[in-house]
Order: C-alpha cells, then structure tokens, then sequence
C-alpha cells in the first residue's frame, strides 16, 4: 500500500502544478481583457468574413462566415498535406533504395539527391519554387500545350477536368471495392496458413477495382465528361483559360518544395530499415532461388518496414506543420486565411491561434494513431 502511495503522490502533485500554472495563465489573461474592454467568446465565427480567397476547394466568397474561411483554409491545408505525404513516400522509398544500389552513377545520385535538399533550408526552397522555377514561365497567350490539353502558365497548371454524373453511385462502388478486397485478402491468408494453399490475391483485386467501377457505367447510370481549359481574352492583354481545372503556382510551389525536402528524410528512414535487416537472411533468400527483387519485395521490406515506420511517422508529422510555411507566398491555407486576414480583422487573438494550434494538434494526432495501426498491424505477433 506504502508503495503505491508513493507512486501515486508524485503524480497528483504534478497534476496539481499543471493544473495552477493553465489556471494562473488563464485567470491573467481573463482580468487582462475585462481591464481592457475585450470580450472572449466563439460567436464571431457566424459573422460574415467580407474578405475573398483567392483558391477554394469549396463554394466561398466573402458573404460566407468566418467558420466557413476557417473550413476553407482547413481543406487547403489538408490537400497540401496529403498530396506532399503522397509524393516524399514514392520518392523517399525510390531514393532510399537507390542509395543501396550496387550501381555507382545511381547509388551517388540518390546521395547528391539527399545532401542537396535536406541541407537547404524549406523556406528558401519554396521561394525558389515560386519565385525562381514558377514564375519565369510564359504568360498564358504564349504558354505551349502539352498534349493539346495541359498548359504550364505563370499563372499555374491548367489540366482537363473530370464532369461527373452520378458520382455517388461511382464512389460506392469504390468503397465496395476496398471492403471485398479486405474480405478476399483476410480469407487467402487463413486459408494459406490453415492449408497452405494460395490465392491470387494481387490479381482478383485488381479485377474487383475494375470491374465494379466498370459496371456503375454500364448499368449504373454513371456518366463522365472531360471539361478542356480553353484560352479567351478578357481585355487587350489580359488572357485566361476557361474549363478544366486551374491548380495554382503556391500550391505547386509548396507541394514540390515540401515532398522534395521530406523526400531526404524518408529516403534515410528506408536505407537505415533495409541495412537493418541481418545479411543472413538475405543469403537464405537468395539460396532458395530468390532474385534481388523478390528478395527485396518478400523477405526486407516486410521487415523493414517495422524500422521504417516510426521515423517515417515523425517526417509526415513534420511535413504537416511545415506546411504553415504557404503563408510566405500567399497560399490559402489555415495560417493565411484564418490566423492572418480573419485574426487581424476581428482582433480575436486567444480564440483564432486557440483553434489554429487545436487543429494542428488533432491532425497530427490523426496522423499518429493510424501509422500507430498500421505499425501494430505488421508488426510480428508471437505465438
């Protein structure tokens, strides 16, 4: 009883510390604005905002409320994320695995690769991006197709645009997809360790992903059509594209600078997961007929990967809040649009940056718990 007493008093007593110094800061901070006239509270994200944004993945404009700017700076932000995860993971495992190649010329390019950008610092080379690589492109009047349908401008990328109908049913047949494809995978494997038989799985789920979304336009009444950005002139030197989808020059900016500096990081979390497996069991593969690349694909990946994992988790972290960094060439994102236009024009200090840093926090935590799953998922379970 003694014992747990003892284990039990250093905690209250920290708690109750915690609990004094949040207290002492709140009720100063709370005499503070009653002293200067300032009311604290979360109503004004009702208000009309009256400030536009310049890139939305939602309907807006400045009738909409503060809480609808907060959601559009959230999605931009969100899409940032995503698309530079998506990218420093395809490159950081491509150059990972180059820097263990038995080749020279590939094996010193992927090390040239690293040193260059992990060593320069993330500010300067989103500057780069946008004000060296993206804006000495040609104005949309003199910008050459590619393809005949995609146009590199000053003023951003403009690609053709899916137009869908009955996008719905499109989706549910995706979503039908994965979970059969769960079912089939989860079926193989107890039926390869209770009868040692096999199922081609790789193949059967890549029937499922064409087949189901094949059948909601054969009978699902799903439609789609392609909108095609076209040039039209709006004044004598004034010209711009209609159609199609404009992906802007911050967001490409932002999205190349942050997947080619997280890109380095990943790429020594994959080449430190690969060294660490034990060069006897790549030996036993290669005994047993194995090529380099089934060795590489079936017995150091899979073991590799509850190296990598960890490491990797921390960059996508990273690379998260690094993305605050758009604020410094004018993308939409959380900081800008919210913790800058909305924040200097409501004065509502403690509430805005409260909210801004809750919602760092909590997709970062996001991003925690589900590469938490999926490394308890490979992880190997002793029987």
């Amino acid at each position: 009883m003694n014992f747990k007493l003892k284990k039990l008093v250093p905690q209250l007593l920290t708690l109750l510390v915690v609990i004094i110094v949040f207290g002492f800061f709140t009720f100063n901070a709370q005499v503070n604005m009653e002293n200067r006239g300032i009311e604290f509270g979360f109503g004004f994200l009702t208000q009309e905002s009256s400030f536009d944004v310049q890139f939305s993945l939602i309907e807006y404009d400045g009738s909409h409320s503060y809480a609808r700017a907060y959601l559009v700076g959230l999605l931009n932000t969100l899409l940032v994320a995503f698309i530079g995860i998506i990218l420093s993971t395809i490159l950081g495992i491509i150059i990972g695995i180059a820097r263990l190649s038995p080749n020279y010329l590939i094996e010193k390019a992927a090390a040239w690769y690293v040193e260059f950008f992990r060593n320069i610092p993330l500010l300067l080379q989103i500057f780069f991006w946008y004000f060296a690589a993206l804006r000495a492109l040609p104005l949309p009047q003199d910008a050459d197709s590619m393809f005949g349908v995609f146009f590199l401008t000053i003023k951003g990328l403009f690609v053709p645009k899916f137009v869908w109908e009955n996008l719905d049913i499109f989706f549910y047949s995706i979503i039908a997809a994965i979970v059969s494809v769960l079912v089939i995978k989860n079926y193989a494997r107890k039926l390869q360790e209770n009868e040692g038989k096999q199922l081609p799985v790789f193949f059967i789920s890549v029937c499922l992903f064409i087949i189901l979304p094949l059948l909601t336009f054969l009978i699902g009444g799903v439609s789609l059509d392609f909108s095609i950005p076209l040039l039209k002139q709006i004044s004598n030197t004034s010209y711009i594209y209609e159609g199609g989808l404009g992906i802007p020059p911050e967001l490409i900016a932002l999205t190349l600078a942050l997947g080619l500096y997280t890109a380095t990081f990943i790429a020594e979390c994959v080449r430190a997961g690969i060294q660490g497996i034990s060069k006897g069991q790549k030996e036993a593969a290669a005994s047993i007929g194995l090529t380099p690349n089934q060795i590489l694909k079936l017995v150091v990946m899979p073991q590799a990967l509850r190296i990598i994992i960890p490491p990797t988790t921390n960059q996508y972290l990273n690379l998260t809040k690094n993305s605050s960094l758009a604020a410094a060439i004018a993308y939409p994102d959380i900081v800008l649009v919210f913790a800058g236009t909305a924040l200097m024009q409501t004065g509502r200090a403690i509430e805005i940056v409260s909210i801004t840093m809750l919602t760092y926090l909590s997709i970062s935590l996001s991003i925690s718990v589900l590469m938490n799953w999926y490394n308890k998922s490979i992880a190997i379970k002793e029987k």
